[in-house]
């Protein structure tokens, strides 16, 4: 199939809550939205409000916590009673059947293979994202776990490249090719310990074309790529991946709706039989809770509902969010059910379905 021909339509309805177990990190993306808390590290201790929204001393960045109304510290997650009590009402009242384990970085965190065993034993499938930090070391216990899948972020396959994405924290050379090394040594860890692997790469703009390429020509010989839009850099970001995508000749095979969220990806066959996705956000919004919000706009919503997502606060209570750009909407997780949000979510992903079944068919 040529590239100016259409690629194949599916619609599938979102069954995933994102779950942050832990904030802490060992890099400093100058990109990175943190799952929209501030960062921990940097203001742990502090008893005089704002939050530092960084650069602060980890060189960590969080790109919406200053304006984002955000009123806690993401605090690290345990596999107790809690957790399974938190992860089961929230799942079953967004009738999801699956976990994704975000941060910070997951592999940090001393207790992620028994936090995924946790959550298998609800019956939920469980994906991850990772930067690979401790992938190698986690990844045999975390598959005998039960872990699904996991998306590996990576940045560079030079030292170079990872620095121009980092802050002035990366300075050392060394340290950044530690970094590549451990990117790498998961994915491979993945690879034989027999959980699925997604190559995640961030594509920021134009001058990022070369290093996206060598990225797309080193990893996809052994796991699928998936490129997603900077969601601060916007129509650059997008120009770019399309330059991408033409240098190594892709292909467009399959587009993918997530129907109730603002998830769209489309698999692209590219250098022979290499996967390749681009990961898009669609300007999707709540009907009610997104109407009178003051970013609900086509420049200032940048992520549109991307889904629900789960915090645990340094206060120790569990809390449910919808946006990362509108934090000050979280609701405590004992709240959940009498705030409303479920009604809406729900009916919401129902209307979607039906809106994108009727339009493209194909619904999953």
């Amino acid at each position: 199939m040529s590239a100016t021909q259409h690629p194949a339509i599916r619609v599938v309805r979102d069954r995933t809550i994102r779950i942050k177990v832990i904030d802490d990190c060992g890099l400093a993306c100058t990109f990175c939205h943190n799952e929209g808390t501030p960062v921990t590290a940097d203001n742990r201790g502090r008893t005089l409000l704002p939050f530092v929204t960084g650069p602060g001393k980890t060189g960590r960045v969080s790109i919406y916590s200053e304006t984002n109304g955000v009123g806690f510290l993401a605090a690290k997650m345990a596999p107790d009673m809690s957790f399974r009590r938190a992860v089961r009402t929230v799942t079953k009242a967004f009738g999801a059947n699956e976990v994704h384990l975000t941060g910070g970085e997951p592999t940090l965190h001393t207790e992620v293979s028994a936090l995924v065993s946790a959550v298998t034993g609800m019956g939920l499938s469980v994906g991850m994202t990772s930067n690979g930090e401790r992938g190698r070391q986690v990844m045999p216990a975390c598959s005998a776990a039960g872990l699904n899948r996991v998306n590996v972020s990576v940045f560079g396959t030079t030292a170079e490249e990872l620095q121009a994405v980092q802050s002035e924290r990366f300075t050392s050379a060394g340290l950044a090719e530690a970094k590549i090394r451990a990117a790498e040594q998961t994915i491979r860890a993945a690879v034989s310990n027999g959980v699925k692997v997604s190559v995640n790469i961030v594509v920021p703009g134009m001058a990022h074309v070369d290093r996206i390429v060598n990225l797309v020509e080193a990893y996809g010989q052994f796991a699928d790529v998936r490129m997603l839009t900077s969601i601060q850099d916007g129509a650059e970001s997008i120009a770019a991946i399309s330059e991408v995508l033409a240098r190594v000749g892709a292909e467009p095979v399959l587009r993918t709706f997530t129907a109730g969220t603002s998830d769209e990806r489309t698999l692209y066959r590219a250098l022979g039989s290499r996967a390749v996705y681009v990961k898009r956000l669609l300007p999707v919004r709540l009907p009610d809770t997104c109407a009178s919000c003051r970013f609900n706009n086509n420049t200032d919503c940048e992520e549109g509902y991307y889904g629900i997502r789960l915090y645990l606060t340094d206060q120790g209570e569990y809390m449910v969010g919808i946006c990362i750009q509108r934090m000050d909407l979280c609701v405590p997780v004992a709240d959940l059910l009498k705030s409303g949000i479920v009604e809406e979510v729900q009916a919401f992903k129902d209307s979607e379905v039906q809106r994108l079944t009727s339009r493209y068919g194909a619904a999953a």
